[in-house]
């Protein structure tokens, strides 16, 4: 009778045991499934008017500081993590050597940009890296001029149209990614802008990716 006894204890200690260590399995799993960095959503960011000066032009010498934008930030900033940086239709990135032109920020980051002919929304992974390019001696990452650059311009009207379909995967100062296309270069962004429009004020969408991945 008495090893019926034990016996029994030793079978409902057991049983204890089994459903306390499922408890704490279960318990545990749980706690690494909440530890798991969960996917971020990323968002589309709209930037109005942000305006880009310069001084010059018409046959004067251009000059003037760059608005710099900070994608991380969503805003303009007045240090060096800035991503890329904005004057009349001079578009210049946070990565590479001097242009060469009045006036310019000294670069003190790795940014580099590739361009791309899409959507902003089909744009879901980041280009090759041999695609990236950034400003050197002269040469811009983002080329200048109708055409060949953002935008196209209208002799007779004399509006700048940005270039739908062209999106710019930027390598930001930091080596994080971004994703932006231009929408306007006229304050308020009107549906047909015209001579009188206010220029440099740029319309723009972006996305930032801040993880360490290779998509959006």
């Amino acid at each position: 009778m008495k090893f019926t006894i034990q016996q029994n204890l030793k079978s409902k200690f057991l049983k204890l045991s089994l459903l306390t260590l499922a408890v704490f399995s279960v318990s545990c799993s749980n706690d690494d499934d909440d530890n798991k960095q969960q996917p971020t959503t990323l968002e589309t960011v709209t930037v109005s008017n942000l305006y880009a000066p310069q001084t010059g032009g018409q046959g004067q010498p251009v000059g003037g500081a760059f608005a710099k934008f900070s994608f991380s930030e969503n805003a303009v900033v007045t240090n060096n993590n800035w991503d890329v940086a904005f004057r009349g239709t001079t578009i210049i990135v946070n990565g590479g050597t001097q242009i060469g032109i009045a006036d310019e920020p000294t670069r003190t980051g790795i940014g580099a940009v590739s361009i791309i002919s899409n959507t902003l929304d089909a744009v879901t992974t980041f280009p090759a890296a041999s695609t990236f390019a950034q400003d050197g001696n002269a040469t811009y990452a983002i080329p200048t001029g109708s055409g060949n650059g953002w935008y196209s311009y209208n002799a007779a009207t004399n509006v700048i149209t940005p270039i739908a379909g062209k999106i710019f995967v930027v390598k930001t100062h930091d080596g994080k990614y971004a994703k932006f296309e231009i929408l306007s270069y006229y304050k308020d962004a009107p549906a047909n802008p015209d001579a009188a429009s206010l220029t440099r004020y740029f319309t723009l969408k972006f996305v930032y990716q801040p993880n360490s991945t290779t998509t959006f």
